[in-house]
């Protein structure tokens, strides 16, 4: 498949998958990089889970298994090892809507905290800060009405970084704070109503479209552009795991 994870990713992905497999009884258990290929061949087509391909494995194999590393949180890892070697130049934090399919809805409980009713109807937002080279470094999802400030200091909490770039929604006292404290240089336009309107460097405040890039990145997979997951938790393992991809 076009889609398969290359030799270079997967030695960095494979052991880490492999130390967080689980024991299995009976049958020889299949090996993760056909099953993990096949996660990300649903990922990409938006396809549902009883339409993979056969070639693959037996779809509630690779379901169970997908299962299996979405509880153990096994993208965070991988996403954290992958960034390792971010570029210190900038950060860029920004969110983005995603908006919840029909098929989506109907867990009882299930949405929160990461499914809510906004302009756009039931909505997640998906929070994300980026290097200078739009890679992702930490993501966090939220219900799609949920400020944009509200998860932004957790985002960027110890990140080294010469400059913090957002847009102008992102211009809190408690943001602009936290950054001073960092040592980062603030690019970003002050809202209106202050009543000191800061400068800020305009050409840096260009490379914030990298951030936008990274989003456009992570819908390319359908199963991130449209939510169809019912579960917070498989949700925000399938956007961990395009984020990964795109590094």
């Amino acid at each position: 498949s076009r889609h398969d994870i290359s030799d270079e990713k997967w030695a960095i992905t494979g052991p880490m998958l492999a130390k967080a497999g689980t024991e299995t009884r009976g049958r020889k258990r299949k090996d993760d990089r056909l099953i993990f290929n096949a996660i990300l061949w649903i990922m990409k087509t938006g396809a549902p889970w009883r339409d993979l391909h056969p070639e693959f494995a037996p779809w509630n194999t690779v379901h169970k298994r997908f299962l299996e590393w979405a509880r153990l949180e096994v993208w965070n890892d991988i996403l954290r090892m992958l960034s390792i070697n971010a570029d210190p130049e900038a950060i860029i934090i920004d969110a983005t809507f995603i908006k919840l399919h029909q098929h989506g809805t109907g867990a009882k409980g299930a949405l929160q905290p990461e499914g809510g009713r906004s302009k756009g109807g039931l909505t997640t937002k998906v929070h994300a800060v980026v290097d200078a080279l739009g890679n992702p470094l930490r993501i966090h999802l939220t219900a799609g009405n949920v400020n944009d400030i509200v998860p932004a200091c957790d985002l960027i909490e110890g990140l080294l970084a010469d400059k913090l770039l957002a847009d102008r929604a992102y211009d809190a006292n408690k943001l602009l704070a936290l950054a001073e404290r960092q040592n980062h240089e603030v690019v970003i336009p002050p809202v209106p109503g202050r009543l000191v309107q800061r400068e800020y460097d305009i050409h840096a405040y260009k490379e914030r479209h990298l951030v936008e890039c990274f989003f456009a990145k992570l819908k390319s997979f359908r199963r991130v552009a449209t939510r169809y997951d019912k579960l917070a938790i498989t949700f925000k393992a399938t956007v961990m795991l395009a984020a990964c991809k795109k590094l």
